[in-house]
């Protein structure tokens, strides 16, 4: 369980003759076409994926300690505190971290996306301000205890934990991986791990304590963030572009909440349903088979600055469609290594009381949804290059209440089950709400047949193994063979990272015949 947390030079970048951004740097300049950063969509841009993902690490590590250091209502205040701060980042944020991705690969400008930091943080303090001022009208209705401090503590981490977000975004968007690093890893594995001390080293073993450490390491990562990126607090007096990036970016946060909805609502339904007993149960579950959705997640933040940057159509289509069928190469042995290592991780997480081996198929639903997932990255990229925002946010919308619908429905009937089974078909709206409202004349190529296939015998073989029996032995040579799936997904990697780089060879090439010419 975690809290908070996601240099520019003063040279800018020119958009290339061709449409691609130069791969020097920030402040490089360019003189013609260069190579699309695309290429590298499986090989450096994946560090950044990898640099999210130890929070996902290092959460696992720590929310077994909390839940055993924490009284059990302590532990559900933080649980339940941690949730109202993600929403709050939300709204905070005002989507003007992806806005600012996107302007900055229209304009090539770091000018440009250093006022939208100033812009971002600044209004991300005055609606804070304002959730604190109104805190009274609206906390106790959460249900979090009256005098307790830690719903200030949490409002007092968002406008520190959005300007880390909108320095991550630039320094990702600038491929300043080191620095990108710094910051994400003193802001969550830091606040981690500086919240435990306060809780182990303090007199109070209270959700507050926990929260006090992350605040501390927040407010000292924002300065260090700040002067990497350094704000153009300037930009504040712009007001087309601040207005602009408003305009893109509100409509993200409608996107973001309906995500946050659509991630959320199926564990509501359950407890209002079913008890806080299953609803348990199904978190268990849910939190196994939901990781490869979370890095996928992950994936698609972390590519978005490079799909972007490519401005000629064919091209972006191009890499576009390399990418997602890299991700299904991906996404394979991961479907059969979660399915098979299924059984014993929740033998080793979950309580007897829970029934682990009951949660199996619930896992498997889960880890399945993946696949619509990986299935909308295309759409979804496009539609967001292209600035379709609203359009975004109209098929997240969709895709959450048709989660609540399914649910109310399918739970009463299948049980937890049925949650999992309602978030396969929530993402698959989503996916193709994605692909009927992209514009028309959009030609992304088609997944070849063949990996379809192999992904579809991936699913049948994994949805086969649920029926092995549930005995330690059997759940042990699963694990076994879960261990082989590793390999596997190391060779599915070099085989996409290889197959984007050979499909983007002829577009590089072009690229750089115009140079020369």
């Amino acid at each position: 369980m975690h809290g908070p947390g996601r240099h520019s030079s003063p040279g800018d970048v020119e958009t290339a003759g061709a449409g691609f951004v130069a791969d020097g740097g920030p402040g490089a300049a360019t003189s013609g076409p260069t190579p699309p950063r695309t290429s590298r969509l499986f090989g450096r841009d994946l560090l950044y994926v990898a640099v999210l993902s130890l929070q996902l690490v290092s959460a696992t590590v720590v929310s077994p300690v909390l839940a055993h250091v924490l009284p059990p209502d302590q532990f559900g205040t933080l649980a339940s505190a941690i949730a109202l701060h993600q929403a709050l980042v939300v709204l905070a944020i005002l989507g003007l971290d992806q806005a600012m991705i996107l302007l900055r690969a229209e304009t090539g400008s770091d000018h440009t996306a250093r006022s939208i930091v100033a812009i971002g943080l600044v209004c991300a303090t005055v609606l804070t301000g304002l959730a604190f001022v109104t805190e009274p009208l609206w906390g106790p209705a959460m249900g979090f205890p009256d005098m307790d401090p830690i719903v200030a503590i949490v409002i007092g981490w968002t406008p520190l934990a959005s300007g880390v977000l909108m320095a991550s975004a630039l320094l990702m968007s600038q491929d300043r991986l080191s620095a990108f690093a710094l910051v994400n890893v003193m802001s969550s594995i830091g606040g981690q791990l500086v919240g435990l001390g306060v809780l182990l080293i303090g007199d109070q073993r209270t959700a507050g304590a926990y929260a006090v450490g992350n605040l501390v390491t927040l407010a000292a990562t924002l300065p260090v963030a700040m002067v990497l990126v350094r704000p153009r607090f300037r930009g504040l007096i712009e007001v087309p572009l601040a207005s602009r990036a408003l305009r893109l970016g509100l409509p993200l946060v409608v996107s973001n909440t309906a995500v946050y909805v659509l991630n959320a609502s199926d564990r509501l339904v359950v407890l209002k349903i079913l008890g806080p007993e299953e609803a348990g149960r199904y978190q268990i579950a849910y939190v196994v088979g939901n990781l490869a959705v979370l890095l996928l997640s992950m994936v698609d933040g972390a590519w978005l600055t490079r799909i972007a940057e490519v401005r000629e159509d064919a091209a972006r289509w191009l890499a576009l469609s390399l990418a997602r069928s890299g991700l299904l190469m991906l996404m394979t042995p991961v479907i059969v290594g979660i399915t098979l290592a299924a059984p014993l991780l929740l033998r080793l997480v979950a309580p007897a009381a829970f029934r682990p081996a009951d949660l199996v198929v619930v896992t498997f639903l889960v880890a399945l949804s993946g696949f619509p997932v990986l299935l909308g990255v295309a759409w979804s990229m496009e539609l967001m290059t292209r600035k379709r925002t609203r359009l975004v946010a109209a098929c997240a919308m969709t895709a959450a209440a048709a989660n609540v619908a399914l649910n109310i429905l399918l739970v009463p009937v299948w049980g937890i089950a049925g949650a999992a089974a309602a978030t396969v078909a929530a993402f698959s709206v989503e996916a193709v709400g994605y692909w009927i409202v992209v514009p028309r004349g959009v030609a992304v190529p088609r997944i070849r047949r063949r990996l379809l296939v192999a992904a579809l015998l991936a699913v049948a073989f994994s949805a086969a193994t649920l029926w092995l029996p549930a005995t330690l032995t059997w759940e042990l040579v699963r694990f076994g063979v879960a261990a082989a799936c590793l390999p596997w997904l190391l060779l599915a990697w070099r085989r996409a990272r290889r197959t984007l780089e050979e499909g983007l060879a002829p577009v590089a090439e072009d690229a750089g015949a115009a140079v020369r010419t």
